[in-house]
């Protein structure tokens, strides 16, 4: 892929594109009733596009709201670079991890109704999870092994300190990864066949001693099916999607929309190739749908989940959960283990399915303390600010992730712009 590729047309892109396409899906209003400044944030979008037009990010969607109310909604740049499709406001990517946050949700739904514990084992809805071993040291060929001191824990599991991990080839603890790679997992016919087959790996280490981010939210959607009785793709439909109207939210993109899903693309050297997904699309009626890392959305939808959360639970009439029950969710859970970080990042902690910002003189971009999200794999991203009353979301689909930490460009753009 070619620079100039991205230069064709680029002007007339960054005039119309952000006034294209989408719904409002909350109400909207001007930078200055919101108390932030429209000059920093058009200088933000001046630097996002030129990460277009040098062809380092084929393009973005960005959302900000405050007190409910969009400030910001622009697209720069292409969906398809190729086809020369623009992108544009309503363009559908994939969130991969994103999708924690919203299984995240769907559990502590299950646990308000007392239909279950963030301390119950893991084994009492997933008995084939029983007798865990864990791996010491060894080749993948013949690993040595040592029991589980205790069963994993619901709230283990939610927090990643639950003994998993992802088959990351790349790792400096290979051997683990080696093992899952092994079992299959990805090629799994649904979650139920996704628990059997990595009933045959061991564990990483011993169950609440270490964050160690990887499948554990797979397992979750595990759970939420066991305990609700329905498959995962029917509970976020008919108790969170539906409710808020988050209505291109899905493990499945149908054939009529398509022609919206942004481009995939994988960098490297300056280059860009079209790239495989992470994790392959759901059939709508068959197949693997990730509760860690399967959805598509929109900005339009996930800021209105994401304002549900900020709200402490409720969205336009909406009930997902109560305050309290939020309040739990932001709370960090990782103090006190050997590695209280996050990727040894010094400035996060970790609650249930989300960081926080712990201390904000160690953050590496503009924020607040007590802010939480989480982001995905292909770059994306979205920030809950209580203190500011914020919803950040970026959206692109960029292999690797976070090229030239994107992230704090883009943070930093939108709380430089922020007043009273």
């Amino acid at each position: 892929m070619k620079h100039g590729c991205f230069r064709i047309g680029f002007a007339l892109l960054l005039g119309s594109v952000g006034l294209r396409g989408a719904e409002t899906p909350l109400p909207m209003t001007t930078p200055a009733a919101a108390g932030m400044a429209a000059a920093q944030l058009d200088g933000l979008h001046a630097r996002l596009a030129e990460e277009v037009a040098g062809g380092r990010y084929s393009g973005f969607v960005t959302l900000v709201a405050r007190d409910g109310k969009i400030v910001d909604w622009r697209a720069h740049g292409w969906a398809d670079v190729e086809a020369k499709r623009p992108m544009t406001k309503d363009a559908i990517v994939r969130i991969y991890s994103m999708t924690k946050i919203v299984t995240t949700v769907a559990a502590l739904m299950l646990v308000e109704e007392g239909k279950l514990k963030l301390t119950d084992p893991v084994e009492l809805y997933l008995p084939a999870l029983k007798n865990r071993q864990v791996y010491v040291s060894g080749p993948a060929e013949a690993p040595v092994l040592e029991p589980a001191q205790r069963p994993m824990t619901v709230v283990e599991l939610l927090t990643h300190t639950a003994g998993y991990y992802y088959d990351e080839p790349w790792s400096a603890e290979p051997v683990p990864s080696a093992l899952m790679t092994k079992a299959k997992l990805w090629e799994a016919a649904d979650l139920d066949d996704f628990v059997r087959r990595l009933a045959a790996v061991p564990l990483h280490q011993q169950p609440g001693t270490k964050f160690r981010y990887g499948i554990h939210t797979d397992l979750v959607g595990a759970v939420v099916e066991k305990v609700s009785g329905q498959r995962i793709e029917a509970f976020f439909q008919q108790r969170i999607f539906g409710p808020l109207g988050m209505k291109d939210t899905a493990f499945h993109v149908p054939a009529e929309k398509r022609g919206r899903m942004a481009t995939l693309y994988a960098y490297a050297d300056g280059k860009a190739k079209v790239a495989r997904p992470l994790v392959e699309e759901a059939a709508p009626a068959q197949g693997l749908k990730s509760a860690g890392g399967g959805l598509h959305s929109t900005a339009a939808d996930y800021v209105r989940f994401a304002q549900a959360l900020l709200n402490g639970g409720e969205f336009d009439g909406v009930r997902l959960l109560g305050r309290k029950t939020v309040e739990l969710m932001v709370q960090n859970r990782l103090v006190g283990l050997a590695d209280p970080h996050p990727f040894a990042s010094k400035e996060l902690g970790f609650g249930l399915g989300v960081r926080m910002i712990t201390n904000l003189g160690a953050s590496r971009h503009l924020g607040s303390p007590g802010m939480f999200g989480w982001d995905g794999a292909a770059t994306t991203l979205v920030w809950m600010d209580p203190k500011e009353r914020l919803v950040s979301i970026l959206l692109t689909q960029h292999f690797p992730y976070n090229e030239g930490d994107i992230f704090a460009t883009f943070m930093n753009g939108v709380y430089s712009a922020v007043g009273k």
